[in-house]
């Protein structure tokens, strides 16, 4: 069932959301949280479902809350608030309301938000694509004891990691950190099996993966051990491995679905580890609203101090050696040159 409404406000939003539920013989509230999803009209279809989908796992209210960029000088100041009522078959296992807000209304979502929440259940608020700087600051963000974004949306990734780290908040998290779930999982469940002691390690992924740096920061964190990243065709995370004095331990996913465990000792064993959709990304962070405090050591590791603890390769070096050697036979008075400029220097 579903009701449009113009130019409306909250208290006329909730009264619609009660009489949608009569209509439908529902009365009863049996939602465990609300879920507000701060999005564009783009990406607001893609965000919709996959909530819808994790209301399965976890019924909730779903807000929606949608700002749409006003164009002139003159319909920017003129605040208006549209508001779309899904109940029943059309909203997942809960209830969904679409919020559009229109003009100076877009600097003050938090308050028509506020009255939409659930009493006395936990809010979670998700930017499923351009989350702000400091995500415990934003008026929105400040509704939900837990935030979730995702820095795979974001143009660069990386400096999107560090963004998070320095405006880091208890209750902030990534999904993806949470892409990286199954692979911590085997990765700590192999080391259990066998005593060993990890040396060093490689991750192997795609380049400007952050589900690959996230990784290769928790496992230098844990192991304090020097952690490589390698760069590899995708798709996502493809390979870690683990090399100690017994040999390595190496979890291998070619494919994007089918991984291959080998340790040392034992037979190869193939292991499902297959990319899981933003649906179920989405239940498994609703399954838990405490702070994640393994997700914030690792991300307070820092990217850049990940990429100091790290062995420098040797192949790339080897052409730089090259080329520097050719120009100092054919022109040996310029290579003379640069030594006596770096010691004047010192």
């Amino acid at each position: 069932m579903k009701i449009d409404l113009t130019e409306t406000n909250s208290s006329k939003i909730n009264a619609a959301m009660v009489q949608a539920r009569r209509d439908i013989g529902t009365p009863a509230i049996g939602m465990v949280l609300t879920l507000v999803i701060v999005t564009d009209e783009e990406n607001a279809y893609d965000a919709l479902k996959s909530a819808n989908d994790a209301s399965h796992e976890h019924p909730s209210r779903i807000v929606v809350v949608i700002k749409r960029a006003s164009r002139s000088p003159r319909s920017r100041r003129d605040a208006r608030l549209d508001a779309e009522v899904r109940v029943g078959a059309d909203s997942g296992s809960g209830e969904t309301v679409v919020l559009r807000l229109h003009g100076e209304l877009v600097d003050h979502a938090q308050s028509v938000v506020l009255p939409l929440l659930l009493p006395d259940a936990p809010v979670v608020v998700w930017w499923p694509d351009g989350a702000p700087a400091d995500l415990a600051g934003d008026p929105l963000g400040a509704l939900g004891q837990r935030r979730i974004t995702d820095t795979y949306s974001c143009e660069d990734p990386i400096r999107a990691l560090s963004g998070r780290a320095g405006a880091y908040a208890p209750g902030d998290t990534d999904l993806s950190w949470t892409r990286i779930t199954p692979w911590r999982s085997m990765l700590a469940a192999a080391l259990d099996q066998q005593a060993l002691s990890v040396v060093s390690a490689t991750v192997e992924g795609e380049d400007e993966n952050p589900s690959c740096e996230l990784l290769a920061m928790w496992l230098a964190d844990r192991l304090q051990v020097p952690v490589k990243r390698t760069l590899s065709s995708g798709p996502g995370l493809t390979a870690v491995r683990l090399s100690t004095k017994d040999g390595d331990i190496v979890l291998d996913r070619a494919d994007g679905a089918l991984a291959t465990l080998c340790m040392p000792g034992q037979p190869d064993r193939a292991v499902a580890l297959k990319r899981r959709d933003t649906a179920e990304l989405l239940a498994e962070e609703l399954r838990r609203l405490d702070p994640d405090n393994t997700y914030e050591a690792s991300l307070k590791f820092g990217v850049a101090r990940l990429e100091a603890s790290s062995p420098e390769p040797v192949e790339p070096e080897a052409p730089a050696k090259a080329e520097a050697a050719a120009p100092a036979k054919a022109e040996p008075s310029k290579p003379a040159a640069k030594p006596a400029k770096k010691a004047s220097t010192k």
